[in-house]
């Protein structure tokens, strides 16, 4: 299958060699990646930028506005640049499918195919809501399918007016080769110890970890996230959670570590013995899915998409958000037994490998792809002398012929 890949803001290309990639810009990667070995044709279309590396077989960087990063706001008046470069190269040799990532990257597909019959397939990503919600919205009514992440991003393009329908919820990979039980670890003080990664905002749930900590002895809470470290002293979410744990009197329990490379964080995360992720509202639930690649239990809010990645009392234990007493109890419960967190982590690992390895993720989006197309788009557009560009020499020859 011919893939274009539409991946405006983030470069696909960049990841591999990346080691703190994450997120979106490491799972368009590795998507990428894994369609390859799986043998697909892809070529990777985003906005070429100062550090953009020179084109290369299957990555073209699109020059569309100035060639410096932009953010999301910035780059929307250059979208119609970019579309109308995809609209000239794809004039005689369309792809069978476009695969957009981010709404942005979306409506430069709805631009480019305006007209044409080659399906959009977008995934947001999380959706952005707010000032965003409504292009959100077109977008999603100009796309063939849409792959969502979770029950969670599904339901919230339901209520967005995204038909049903045209959605498929494949979930998160994680690198099974990277993230496992075996490995180096960050070194341990003689605590038991409580990880937590993430973003340090009210809606990441750390005021609940904190707040719990009180009621959990002999515990340490290492806390990933935010800026690099040098800088959390003068980070105002740093100095709220910091006088929080002052005001519990753990202080002396909870260590603040900044932002870590993503490719430190398999052994930092087999350094614990519980990952906790106590956020207020989850789309995806990275973290718990690593966390579960490396055999070590997970306990989680139940909201979004975390519900999802963490099996409650099989891979992990699953408590309300705003608890910070069940999130003790359910803390003390684990780190009280060390069998029933062994049972836990070996589960966690199976689910992992058994739904979450890239190789199941690429061949569910194939099927995403075939089910947005139809196969016999797919089959029109494969042979070279179909498609829009053998419509078009007929109806040249009609004209010469009048």
């Amino acid at each position: 299958m011919r893939i274009a890949v539409i991946s405006v803001q983030d470069d696909p290309s960049a990841p591999p060699r990346d080691r703190d990639a994450a997120g979106r810009p490491h799972r368009v990667a590795k998507l990428t990646e894994e369609l390859r070995r799986l043998g697909h044709e892809l070529t990777v279309h985003t906005r070429r930028t100062g550090g953009s590396p020179p084109d290369r077989p299957g990555v073209v960087h699109v020059p569309a506005g100035p060639a410096r990063p932009l953010g999301q706001d910035d780059v929307v008046p250059h979208l119609g640049e970019f579309a109308r470069f995809l609209s000239a190269r794809w004039e005689e040799a369309p792809p069978d499918v476009v695969h957009a990532h981010h709404w942005t990257s979306g409506l430069a597909a709805v631009l480019a195919t305006r007209g044409t019959p080659i399906p959009i397939v977008l995934s947001y990503h999380g959706l952005a809501g707010g000032d965003s919600a409504g292009i959100e919205r077109l977008v999603g009514r100009g796309a063939a399918g849409i792959v969502t992440t979770s029950g969670q991003e599904t339901a919230d393009l339901v209520r967005l007016g995204v038909r049903r329908s045209r959605i498929s919820t494949v979930p998160w990979g994680v690198d099974t080769a990277v993230f496992t039980p075996h490995g180096p670890a960050t070194p341990r003080t003689g605590r038991v110890r409580v990880l937590a990664a993430g973003d340090l905002t009210p809606r990441a749930g750390l005021d609940d970890l904190v707040v719990a900590l009180a009621l959990v002895s002999s515990t340490e809470l290492v806390v990933a996230g935010g800026p690099d470290r040098r800088f959390l002293p003068g980070n105002a979410e740093h100095a709220r959670l910091a006088e929080l744990a002052a005001r519990h009197a753990v202080a002396d329990r909870v260590s603040f570590i900044g932002h870590v490379p993503h490719a430190e964080m398999p052994a930092l995360i087999r350094s614990a013995d519980v990952v906790a992720c106590p956020q207020r509202q989850s789309s995806f639930g990275v973290v718990a899915l690593e966390a579960m690649a490396c055999g070590v239990p997970v306990v989680a809010s139940a909201v979004g998409g975390l519900a999802e990645s963490v099996v409650h009392r099989v891979t992990g234990l699953h408590v309300p958000p705003h608890s910070p007493a069940l999130l003790a109890r359910a803390l003390r419960l684990l780190l009280g037994d060390e069998v029933r967190r062994r049972e836990l982590g070996a589960a966690g690992h199976d689910r992992v490998h058994l739904r979450h390895t890239w190789d199941r993720v690429a061949r569910e989006v194939v099927r995403a792809y075939d089910r947005a197309a139809g196969p016999e788009v797919i089959t029109a557009q494969r042979e070279p002398e179909q498609g829009h560009a053998r419509q078009r020499r007929a109806r040249a020859r009609e004209e010469r012929g009048r």
